[in-house]
């Protein structure tokens, strides 16, 4: 009977977006159609990687995951069932600590055991953030990540005593810090989306996709271009 019940939970619609107002397929036009943004991100990260080289692996995969970002969010905001949002959250997480991982290991220059011991505090402590913070319509499992690429830019904007390495990082710093940027006013209006609803029913959440693939499009351009270009 457990079991079964649990099944019942994994279909059950959500409706958590302004947009939705009923179960149907297509009840979320903006919220499914804004994830093509996330593809055009991807792909334009894969044409930077393919010009750079084409052996960057760490980077390829991530491009691979911002594919799946986009389209594990369109199957949730069109089925919009508990079990369909898996694929929504599961593809984000992926990339966020796989790229807080790289970063650690490609920007802070980190060994293997250090980055993936600070990865996993760094998990501990989001998952405690989301614990403890409610409201926010959701978003508060957002701000560890906000936080982390505002960290990350104020960190490598330090005073280096090799100037090539100096320029590395300043770069690395102005792309997190443009990327930190645009998150923040993601997630704001990620946030605002229940409280526009009176005035603008369709909402505000097809824009937190758009922006978020503006986001992972700087992160991938970062990424690769902190890279050694392959011979």
């Amino acid at each position: 009977m457990a079991i079964h019940d649990a099944a019942m939970n994994w279909r059950e619609p959500v409706f958590d977006y302004c947009e939705r107002q009923s179960a149907a397929f297509w009840a979320e036009p903006l919220n499914a159609l804004s994830n093509a943004a996330f593809l055009v991100a991807a792909g334009a990260a894969f044409l930077l990687w393919r010009r750079r080289g084409g052996g960057d692996y760490p980077a390829l995969a991530l491009i691979v995951v911002t594919a799946c970002v986009g389209l594990g969010s369109f199957i949730f905001h069109t089925v919009a069932t508990r079990g369909a949002m898996l694929l929504d959250v599961i593809p984000i997480a992926i990339f966020i600590y796989a790229y807080f991982f790289l970063t650690l290991r490609r920007l802070f220059d980190l060994n293997a055991l250090a980055a993936t011991a600070i990865t996993v505090a760094f998990g501990v402590f989001s998952y405690g953030v989301d614990e403890a913070i409610n409201g926010l319509n959701g978003s508060a499992a957002y701000l560890p990540a906000l936080g982390a690429l505002t960290a990350f830019a104020t960190l490598l904007s330090a005073p280096e005593a090799d100037e090539a390495l100096l320029l590395r990082k300043r770069a690395a710093a102005r792309g997190l810090a443009m990327a930190a940027g645009v998150f923040l006013i993601s997630l704001c209006l990620r946030t605002l989306d229940r409280a526009v609803c009176p005035a603008f029913p369709l909402g505000a959440h097809f824009l937190w996709h758009l922006l978020n693939a503006c986001v992972l499009w700087l992160l991938l351009r970062n990424a690769i271009l902190a890279a050694p270009r392959a011979s």
